[in-house]
């Protein structure tokens, strides 16, 4: 029998490494000249412990955002009219990106693949939809990332 590939949360370690990609990346987003703007004082426990429910989520983990925040719907307020430019949009992806590495996550060229895929599917969504005549998609489930075409190789 074909054993089924981990999904991306466990692939990563779970909500303990999510929580440090997600702490790594605000921190450098308040020392960031283009990001940090749109966290004045800094980016605070709550905003971060409610992201890492969501990257937990939409990578394969339990559905924390959803049950105990709204889901899809409490993302997309907050993005909303926010006039997000395409440099802010590149600087996310980057910093994602940097952060990754930072909190040791997976370096396997699978895994970094559907990590970058999903950073800029979200932050080109984030970005259309934070324009403030934005036609968006009012009621959606939260994505559910997988491995694309590349999982992970396994041996046995």
């Amino acid at each position: 029998m074909a054993r089924m590939p981990p999904t991306l949360y466990e692939w990563a370690g779970g909500a303990p490494a999510f929580r440090r990609l997600i702490d790594a990346f605000y921190d450098r987003v308040e020392r960031d000249d283009l990001l940090g703007p749109l966290f004045p004082g800094g980016v605070h426990e709550a905003h971060r412990a409610h992201v890492t429910l969501w990257w937990c989520e939409v990578f394969g983990g339990p559905a924390g955002y959803t049950e105990e925040l709204g889901g899809y719907e409490r993302m997309l307020a907050h993005h909303r009219r926010l006039g997000l430019v395409p440099e802010q949009r590149f600087r996310f992806a980057t910093l994602m990106s940097r952060a990754a590495d930072d909190a040791g996550l997976p370096d396997d060229p699978e895994f970094r693949a559907a990590f970058v895929g999903y950073v800029e599917w979200g932050t080109r969504l984030a970005l259309a939809n934070s324009q403030p005549d934005a036609a968006v998609a009012e009621h959606a489930p939260v994505p559910r990332w997988g491995w694309g075409v590349a999982p992970p190789y396994q041996p046995g």
